[in-house]
Parts: structure tokens; C-alpha cells; sequence
């Protein structure tokens, strides 16, 4: 057996490359081969093809219907959302903060009772978000899986085809030359025609290894297409957990700090109605009142925070949630186009192992 398998290195399979029992198993397949069971022949190998067939088709679907559209339109959703709620309602600037007690109270109730509302709608986008993660992370752990089986079923094939390869080799090298000795030198024609048949034999065994190389093949390409998918799934629960942990959490601490300052404001605001009321009422110590209200009414005023800061953290906030998902976009677009170019690379394969076949 050492000779033959030195001989198959230059083979598509190299049989000495094997663990010892697998090459133990591919001898004793070869031994098993009878050139006179045209069936056999055909049947040979047609398990662990169908096995990579199969699961090629399977894992090129889940390649295509993978897609972060639905994950996509949930943060698309989270930002409208978001946008809703508009901080600067609590300024002065439509008219809302007039100065006037019940304009105030009445921008604050309007305010939270739409953030109350919108806050229930974001708590169920971030459940669906919630639950696309889980099942981004079960299919990540499925793919190990479907991983681990495909370089099973390549194993698998490596036997047949390396088992292939050393009795074509067998073949070639001791039977065929004994039959055609035997019917150069007999005068009976059914040796000639025992030596075509045999020749014929070696031509359809030749073509079948062909094929299952071709096989082979595709299961190699199989690992990668699985490692993308896996790819696509992982940056998804990445995305997916900063939106959970990250940008949603920081959203209702700007809402909160948003509250306070327009609280703030309307104490403010209050102290000054009450200074004014004392200045009517304490005529003998007014210019005393009046110099002394000024002069808190402007250190109190140095302490506010601008709301246009507070704008300007929730529009930078939410131009945050829409980069990310511009980069989902364009990564969406890299990986069609990297399935393309795997089809290409495919296709010119297949060409070029034929253009071999030919010469």
C-alpha cells in the first residue's frame, strides 16, 4: 500500500495526509470496489455528495434570507421615536414659556404626557430588539454547529475520492496493462473486448472522482459562506446591544435632565412673581428689595444650563443612531456584493477545473 499512497500526494486528495484510520478506511473502500458492478459505479460516493449537496443548498439559502432589514427598521423606528420627543418644547421659544404660571404647567403636562406615551412604544421596540438578539445569538451557536458538520461530511468525501484515486491508480497500473498483454498477444476477440470494457471502466471511474472533487468543492466554499452569515450575526447583536445598553439608556437621562431644567425654570420663575408681589406690598424698603431680588435674580440665572445645549446633545444623539445605520446599510450592500463575487469565484472555478479536465 505505501507505494500507491506515495503516489496519490500529486492527487487532488492526498491519501498520506489522512489520519491513519481514515486511510485504513479508504483502503479497505478501494478493496471493495468491483469494476464488473456497473451499479456500484454509479452509486459510489453519491452518500456524502448528497450530504454536501443538501447542506450547500441549505446554508446558500440562509445566505440570501439573511438580511438586517427587520432589525434595521426597528432602529429606524427607535429614531422617529426618539425625534418625537422634542426637548425643545420646554423652551420659550413658540410661545410655550410665556411667563405666565398655567402656560407653564400646561407645556410640562403636555411634555410628559407625550414622553409617557412614547415611552411605552420604546420599551416594545426595544423588546423586539431584545428578541431579535436572542435568536441572532441562537443561530450564531446553530452555525457552529452546521460548521462543525459540513468539514464532517468533507471528511467523509476526502475517504471516497482518496479511496477512488488509489484504485483507479491499482487499476492503471496492474490490471490494465495485464489485460492489454494478454489481448495483444490472444487471437480471441472477446479479449479485445474485455480490454475496451476495462478501458471504459477507467473513463467512467475517472469522470465520477471528477465529480466528486467538484463536490468537494463546493463543501470548501461551504466554510466561509457559514463564517459570513456567522459575521452578519454577530455585528447585528453588536449593534442591537449598544441601542439596548447604550443608546436608549442615554436618551431617558437627557429626557430627565430636560425635566429638571424646565422645573428649574419654572421655580425661577415663580420666585420672580413672588418678588414682584413683595415689592407692591413693601413700599418703605423697595429700592432695598428691588437692588436685592435683581442681584439673586442674576446669580440664579448664571447657574441655569441653556436648553440649546440640551438640543444640540439630543440632534448629535440621534445623527449617532442614524450613522449607524447608514453603516448597517452599506455593510448589507458589502455582503450581496460579496456573495456575488463568491458565485463568480465559484463559476470561474468550475471553468477552470473543466479547461483542466479538457487537456
Amino acid at each position: 500500500m505505501s507505494d500507491l499512497v506515495k503516489k496519490e500526494t500529486s492527487q487532488a486528495v492526498d491519501l498520506a495526509a489522512l489520519a491513519p484510520e481514515e486511510q485504513k478506511r479508504a483502503v479497505a473502500i478501494a478493496a471493495q470496489i468491483n469494476v464488473n458492478d456497473s451499479q456500484a459505479l454509479i452509486q459510489y460516493g453519491v452518500g456524502a455528495q448528497s450530504k454536501i449537496s443538501g447542506f450547500a443548498d441549505n446554508m446558500l439559502t440562509q445566505l440570501r434570507a439573511k438580511d438586517s432589514g427587520y432589525v434595521g427598521d426597528v432602529l429606524t423606528s427607535l429614531v422617529l421615536k426618539i425625534k418625537e420627543v422634542d426637548a425643545g418644547s420646554l423652551t420659550g421659544k413658540g410661545g410655550v414659556l410665556g411667563g405666565l404660571l398655567g402656560n407653564l404647567a400646561g407645556a410640562f403636562k403636555r411634555f410628559i404626557a407625550r414622553y409617557e406615551k412614547l415611552s411605552v412604544q420604546i420599551e416594545k421596540i426595544i423588546d423586539n430588539l431584545d428578541a431579535a438578539r436572542m435568536t441572532l445569538l441562537k443561530d450564531i451557536t446553530l452555525l457552529d454547529g452546521l460548521y462543525e458538520k459540513n468539514l464532517e461530511y468533507l471528511k467523509e468525501l476526502d475517504i471516497y475520492i482518496a479511496a477512488g484515486q488509489l484504485k483507479l491508480a491499482e487499476l492503471r497500473e496492474k490490471a490494465l496493462p495485464e489485460l492489454k498483454a494478454k489481448a495483444e498477444a490472444s487471437r480471441d476477440p472477446m479479449d479485445a473486448q474485455r480490454l475496451q470494457d476495462f478501458n471504459q471502466f477507467l473513463d467512467r471511474f475517472d469522470k465520477k472522482l471528477y465529480d466528486l472533487k467538484l463536490t468537494r468543492m463546493v463543501s470548501i466554499q461551504t466554510a466561509p459562506q457559514v463564517r459570513l452569515i456567522q459575521s452578519g450575526d454577530q455585528l447585528l447583536v453588536e449593534k442591537i446591544q449598544s441601542s439596548i445598553l447604550n443608546t436608549i439608556p442615554l436618551w431617558k437621562n437627557q429626557i430627565i435632565i430636560a425635566i429638571s431644567l424646565f422645573r428649574q425654570k419654572k421655580a425661577l420663575d415663580l420666585q420672580k412673581e413672588v418678588t414682584k408681589t413683595t415689592n407692591e406690598l413693601l413700599t418703605k424698603n423697595s429700592e432695598m428689595l428691588k437692588q436685592g431680588t435683581i442681584e439673586v435674580a442674576k446669580e440664579s440665572e448664571r447657574g441655569i444650563v441653556e436648553i440649546e445645549t440640551l438640543q444640540k446633545v439630543n440632534t448629535d444623539l440621534i445623527s449617532t443612531i442614524e450613522e449607524t445605520l447608514r453603516i448597517q446599510g452599506e455593510g448589507r450592500v458589502k455582503r450581496q456584493q460579496a456573495e456575488s463575487e463568491l458565485a463568480r469565484m465559484e463559476g470561474e472555478l468550475k471553468a477552470r477545473l473543466m479547461t483542466i479536465k479538457g487537456q
